[in-house]
């Protein structure tokens, strides 16, 4: 099973999460988000021994100039939750980068654009909400297709993820159901969540 925890603060968050092992962090770039991670934070990334561990641009539409100023050196992945193209996600590849492609779901034929992006590195299925909390639809969950390159996001908790699990995904994306606080993360959730997947894998 894979985990990624979206919506990370550079300084109070990134040391728990990697030594919980979590998979991905995911660093928020989006200035309507309360979860956006303000320019000169990037910089507090760079002290960290990141282990097992990658870091995450998540972003929308993001420009050429951006990324090369701001993400380039900092981040192993950028996370495109935009209206890129094919050859967009091919060119963000041209500049060092792994691509995770965001595909926003709310009918069954929605699934099927993640065919258009088989040069992603990973593919997440999210609800179209845009970080305001909506469930996945649980009817098509099991219409996803399975192995490590698909990510599921959506109101994921340690309450649902056994149930989710059973479904066929393992490979959790979670933010906002690990916070007690909107924007906040609490440790105690994520150490609980984790211990949960532990168990699962046990």
């Amino acid at each position: 099973m894979k985990i990624k925890i979206c919506g990370l603060n550079p300084i109070r968050d990134v040391q728990l999460c990697i030594d919980l092992k979590v998979n991905y962090l995911g660093f928020v770039f989006y200035e309507k988000s309360p979860r956006n991670i303000s320019l000169p934070e990037i910089k507090k990334l760079a002290n960290y021994d990141k282990k097992g561990s990658s870091f995450v641009a998540v972003t929308v539409n993001p420009s050429n100039e951006f990324i090369q100023k701001n993400l380039k050196g900092n981040f192993d992945f950028i996370q495109l939750h935009g209206s890129e193209s094919k050859e967009r996600v091919e060119e963000i590849k041209g500049m060092g980068f792994k691509i995770i492609k965001a595909i926003k779901v709310e009918k069954e034929k929605d699934i099927d654009k993640h065919q258009e992006f088989n040069n992603a590195d990973i593919i997440l299925f999210d609800t179209p909400s845009m970080e305001k909390t909506l469930e996945f639809p649980k009817d098509l969950i099991t219409k996803l297709p399975q192995g490590e390159k698909y990510a599921l996001a959506g109101s994921i908790s340690r309450d649902n993820v056994e149930i989710i699990s059973k479904l066929g995904v393992n490979f959790f994306d979670l933010s906002s159901s690990l916070e007690s606080q909107l924007g906040y993360k609490d440790h105690l959730k994520i150490e609980d969540f984790i211990n949960k997947i532990n168990e699962l894998k046990n």
